[in-house]
């Protein structure tokens, strides 16, 4: 009986009924637990040859609310409509549009529609739940496209004449403890790793400042876990071990290094200490250091974000990092299939914040700036 619908079965327990003679309409409606009722019209179903194939007769049944009061769409509509929902007189202005409170605002205008109705409606209205999208860049450089169209054939060039090309800059920082970390990861089912509750911004609790190297050519990442700040004195120290440790030893017989960075931060474009540091480096290896900024505003462009930084994020997905030891473990095991790996480095050192570079040592700089936004496009040679 389970496996059949109300029609079948009615006719069914007609059939049974029938064949059983004298009183099988009550024998059959005990064994079945249906109605003597439905029995019987099963019977006059079977007797009747000419009766529609069907669960019910075509319109049969009770009418739905919403054939009923039809009105009832244009209402929901009205309560969820993207024009009339910022209404600041709208009754859902300032709380959650779940379907459960759509139904409490409809019941009280007078239609009983419960939650799962509304949800259906929805769904034959044409909406669905959505999250917001991250679209909006605000206003974007005239030149924005011309950089980029710059940035590629400069790094084009560079690889072509087997030179490094790397991107780099500094991931979120992040809670070393016993703290939430997003994602999920297979545990025991009700087992779940327990952390503390809160994670407010304390002066006390420890960070870690993974700064990343990403070469694009070679497809391999370098990461230098600060203890400190994030400062631009830090940023060109995470690139000198990278140069001294991978860097030199792959690219022997370069002069050149092209460096790929966001136009903010402690590798921005109008950072004193930046360029000075750079500077020194130049100096100190011997090599001319170009660097192309990404205009500002499209950081999510630079090839570290989604080259890089992000296969880390996966690979820590619902791991509390509980201390620099389990940072630099997860970072260092970070690969995928299509070969990248990842070293990585804890620098304990110390950074000042708020270094100020004097305008003498910034006359001093060797610099050479691009004709095309030389304010983005730079090289830095090694002192005269």
């Amino acid at each position: 009986m389970p496996l059949l619908d109300e029609r079948q079965r009615r006719l069914t327990a007609a059939a049974e009924a029938r064949a059983i003679g004298r009183g099988g309409v009550s024998i059959v409606a005990d064994a079945s637990g249906l109605s003597r009722s439905t029995i019987h019209r099963g019977l006059i179903d079977l007797s009747n040859k000419k009766s529609a194939f069907g669960v019910r007769r075509h319109g049969g049944g009770r009418k739905s609310l919403l054939e009923l009061k039809p009105k009832i769409r244009s209402e929901i509509h009205k309560l969820v409509d993207p024009v009339t929902r910022g209404d600041p007189e709208s009754l859902l202005r300032w709380t959650c549009k779940s379907t459960r409170n759509i139904a409490t605002v409809l019941s009280s205008k007078g239609y009983s529609l419960s939650h799962m109705s509304v949800a259906r409606t929805l769904r034959d209205m044409e909406y669905s739940l959505q999250a917001n999208k991250k679209t909006k860049e605000g206003s974007s450089h005239p030149d924005r496209n011309l950089q980029f169209q710059f940035i590629n054939s400069t790094a084009m060039s560079f690889i072509n004449k087997k030179c490094p090309v790397i991107s780099v800059d500094t991931k979120k920082k992040e809670l070393v403890g016993n703290y939430k970390n997003a994602g999920q990861e297979w545990e025991r089912k009700g087992a779940p790793l327990e952390v503390k509750g809160h994670d407010f911004p304390d002066p006390k609790v420890s960070k870690a400042v993974p700064y990343g190297v990403y070469d694009i050519a070679d497809n391999k990442g370098w990461v230098n876990v600060g203890t400190s700040c994030d400062t631009a004195e830090f940023a060109v120290e995470s690139i000198r071990f990278w140069w001294k440790e991978i860097g030199k030893k792959k690219y022997k017989k370069s002069k050149r290094i092209l460096i790929c960075a966001d136009s903010g931060g402690s590798n921005g474009s109008r950072s004193h200490l930046w360029k000075k540091e750079l500077q020194e480096l130049a100096s100190e290896t011997g090599l001319r250091i170009s660097v192309c900024h990404f205009p500002p505003g499209t950081s999510k462009w630079n090839k570290i974000e989604h080259k890089l930084f992000s296969f880390i994020t996966m690979n820590w997905r619902g791991r509390p990092l509980t201390s620099y030891r389990t940072i630099v473990k997860l970072i260092a095991s970070t690969k995928t299939k299509s070969g990248l790996t990842v070293k990585v480095r804890l620098d304990k050192r110390k950074y000042k914040k708020g270094i100020k570079v004097p305008k003498k040592t910034m006359e001093a700089l060797n610099i050479v700036k691009a004709d095309f936004h030389g304010e983005w496009n730079y090289t830095i040679a090694p002192a005269k």
